[in-house]
């Protein structure tokens, strides 16, 4: 009977480890290839204004994407930081760029409210394709990735994020 409860333990224990590790597999970011990266770098989407922004504009500098959407709760709490980390960074060849999922009219209205000075581009929910390929298996809101100034994927981070994660990517960077 003793014997009989511990192999039943061991294939439960087991068995929450595989749960776990495919639960953390399908919802963790999953690292981009170099075609998602170029596909990033050859995306050309309108801004506020309505005038079309080509990604690759920024080639040559670290790049730090964030995806977001005002109505995500998240984004809207990380967005005063990231404005300060892109005044802080401007000097230093590092550009943010911030891609919403959603209309322009919402991001307008947003944009009111919480001033940000680096370029806000609209993609509408085609973005979540875009930031799948980046490696967001989830296609949950916010996901920001950092790419270094050869185009190369450095650093995804899916949830939100924090001024010292964002310090830390860009350390080796610059």
């Amino acid at each position: 009977m003793a014997k009989r409860i511990v192999i039943l333990v061991i294939l439960a224990l087991a068995g929450l480890a595989a749960g776990f590790w495919l639960g953390q597999r399908n919802t963790a970011p999953g690292g981009a290839s170099n075609a998602a990266v170029a596909q990033l770098l050859a995306t050309r989407l309108p801004d506020l204004s309505g005038g079309e922004q080509a990604i690759s504009q920024w080639r040559g500098k670290t790049l730090v994407v964030n995806f977001w959407a005002p109505w995500c709760g998240p984004c809207v709490e990380e967005m005063p930081d990231l404005q300060a980390l892109s005044s802080e960074f401007g000097s230093k060849n590092v550009q943010f760029v911030g891609i919403g999922i959603d209309t322009a009219q919402n991001m307008i209205a947003f944009e009111q409210k919480v001033k940000v000075d680096y370029p806000l581009l609209v993609a509408g929910y085609a973005g979540t394709d875009l930031a799948r390929a980046l490696g967001n298996k989830a296609g949950a809101l916010p996901f920001t990735v950092v790419i270094d100034p050869q185009g190369r994927l450095h650093y995804e981070k899916l949830g939100r994020i924090t001024s010292d994660e964002v310090r830390a990517a860009l350390k080796p960077l610059i």
